[in-house]
């Protein structure tokens, strides 16, 4: 009977083991499929911009010759020089840089403020202008463009950087305002409670306590921000003429030929765009995970 028994508990321990070997070595072919499923998305994403780099070296006779997707044959270092200098690709970024970075700056303060006095202070019209604000989502940005035109020549800012700031601002408050309300109900009120017994005015608590929590949301918003007004064109093409003020992505667009286009020199520009969209995403990444995690986890 004994017997029996030490080999019923050895049969059942065997197959234990078989058990626990297959689900460990299921999870291992899973994780290798989910490694190989990742690696050819990440090959897809970083496709495109490879190729953009490798073209911008090449001359027409090199992209249309049936040499698009190799190495190309001579390094034109000269397009890059070719776009900043003759292309007027230098003047266009600097542009871009003034008018995104001033969009940035004035639309991130304007959302702090006002998603921190509509969740934290006690009014009446709270919801109401919360509603407003959010109710500027559903409006398409083009559809704004011919009022939009009325409005900034009435004003006389037709042909200025500040043409472009200002409707970029006015359409960048909804979704910050968005993501930074629902960010700010989360931050715990002891927080600010601990600091108002302490001896600390608003002011005090907005700028020692709440803001530097604020860093992920903020990070969050201001790649979105960037994004949207770094890469705009209807507007730009619509508001500005002269060509001093032009920003990078109407100032690529104007150098194609009318009837013959040099698509190296294009294309090193499109390059110098790009650059400072990766890099800005490099620094801030770790920002926006934090902040779409705390999302997450709240909703």
């Amino acid at each position: 009977m004994e017997r029996v028994e030490n080999q019923t508990s050895r049969n059942s321990m065997h197959y234990k083991r078989k058990f626990i070997s297959f689900i460990g070595n299921k999870r291992k072919l899973s994780g290798t499929l989910l490694l190989i499923i990742l690696i050819i998305i990440g090959i897809i994403q970083l496709y495109p911009l490879i190729w953009l780099a490798l073209v911008s070296f090449k001359n027409n006779s090199e992209i249309f010759g049936g040499n698009v997707l190799g190495l190309p044959e001579v390094w034109r270092f000269s397009n890059y020089k070719t776009a900043l200098v003759g292309g007027h690709v230098a003047t266009y970024f600097k542009n871009s840089v003034i008018v995104s970075a001033s969009t940035i700056i004035i639309s991130d303060i304007l959302i702090v403020t006002a998603s921190y006095a509509i969740t934290r202070m006690k009014w009446k019209l709270s919801k109401i202008v919360l509603t407003i604000f959010l109710l500027g989502m559903m409006i398409p940005i083009h559809s704004t463009l011919l009022p939009l035109f009325l409005i900034l020549r009435t004003m006389h800012i037709l042909n200025t950087h500040w043409a472009l700031i200002i409707p970029y601002i006015a359409f960048a408050l909804p979704m910050g305002i968005f993501v930074m309300t629902s960010f700010i109900e989360g931050i715990p009120r002891e927080l600010e409670e601990a600091a108002c017994i302490d001896g600390c005015n608003i002011y005090q608590i907005f700028l020692r306590v709440i803001l530097p929590l604020l860093r992920p949301p903020i990070a969050t918003i201001s790649i979105f921000t960037y994004l949207s007004s770094w890469n705009e064109l209807m507007f730009a093409n619509t508001f500005l003429d002269n060509s001093k003020l032009k920003t990078l992505t109407v100032g690529i667009m104007a150098m194609a030929g009318q009837y013959t286009t040099e698509w190296g020199p294009i294309l090193a520009g499109l390059v110098i765009g790009t650059l400072p969209t990766i890099i800005i995403y490099v620094l801030l990444s770790n920002q926006v995970q934090k902040s779409l995690m705390a999302g997450a986890v709240k909703g």
